[in-house]
């Protein structure tokens, strides 16, 4: 229990990695309120979690009068606000810079790195005034590495990470943390949406394409969206009381690979002899 008289928001946490996150905290202790646009979704996973424990609020991060309204709604579980996790974001892509639609890349944008920018204006001053506060921007390893033909999910990942940073340095003597995680491949139901039609094209199910991009990795998988919310009690907690401005990857090792080596030891090719 160690997050136990805690009040946190997670946004985007109707489905996937949110969701996981809105249940480890529940688990560990804490009140949350939990936020995305469609309300059938945060309403299905309140249900699931005890009742009293969790509020939702839908709306969408790229409005700040929406994100105020999330941290006011967090507010109202106790008069304070003590983490706040920037989880909602979108992944489309298939396109590069010469062909990308301009009112795709800002949506990319608004999304993942503008709204993460509304809910920390938002929150930040109620986190002073209730004497600091944990911050958890759930960015990604494509924010460190390239995906072909993403130029602007990974642009928004790169951009919340030095965001991260940026906020850590500013609000570090306000005792305010902010954090980065950056998982690798998780088995979302946004990216089982984007890898559906690979499937098609490679005329196997998302089993055979999950596999075949974790081929590479050196833990051969993808992960769950359970397993990266350990990472984000421990940021949330005390325990990492002393930790901001960190960037923590969570990837099964795919940022370690040399992708040209990788592919050679498929095929077969022996080093050193």
């Amino acid at each position: 229990m160690k997050l136990d008289g805690k009040v946190a928001l997670i946004t985007g946490a109707g489905t996937g990695i949110g969701a996981a996150i809105a249940e480890r905290f529940v688990a560990e202790g804490a009140r949350i309120c939990i936020t995305g646009r469609r309300q059938a979704m945060l309403d299905k996973v309140a249900q699931a979690l005890p009742a009293g424990r969790v509020v939702t609020c839908a709306g969408d991060v790229t409005r700040l009068e929406d994100a105020r309204r999330m941290v006011e709604t967090a507010l109202g579980l106790g008069g304070k606000l003590d983490v706040l996790v920037n989880n909602a974001a979108i992944d489309p892509g298939g396109t590069t810079v010469v062909d990308i639609d301009p009112e795709l890349w800002r949506r990319v944008l608004e999304t993942n790195l503008t709204g993460p920018l509304f809910l920390m204006k938002a929150a930040i001053p109620h986190m002073i005034a209730g004497g600091g506060g944990s911050i958890i921007n759930i960015a990604s390893l494509a924010g460190l590495r390239c995906l072909p033909g993403m130029p602007a999910y990974c642009s928004s990942k790169a951009g919340l990470i030095m965001l991260t940073k940026q906020v850590a340095l500013d609000f570090g003597p306000a005792k305010i943390r902010c954090n980065a995680v950056c998982p690798g491949g998780t088995r979302t139901e946004m990216l089982e949406a984007s890898l559906g039609p690979l499937a098609q094209t490679l005329g196997t199910d998302l089993d055979g394409v999950f596999a075949g991009i974790s081929a590479m990795v050196p833990l051969r998988r993808t992960a769950s969206p359970s397993e990266i919310t350990g990472i984000c009690s421990y940021l949330a907690s005390d325990d990492s009381a002393f930790m901001t401005g960190a960037v923590l990857l969570i990837d099964g090792g795919a940022a370690i690979v040399d992708v040209s080596g990788a592919a050679l030891t498929n095929a077969g090719v022996k080093w050193g002899v």
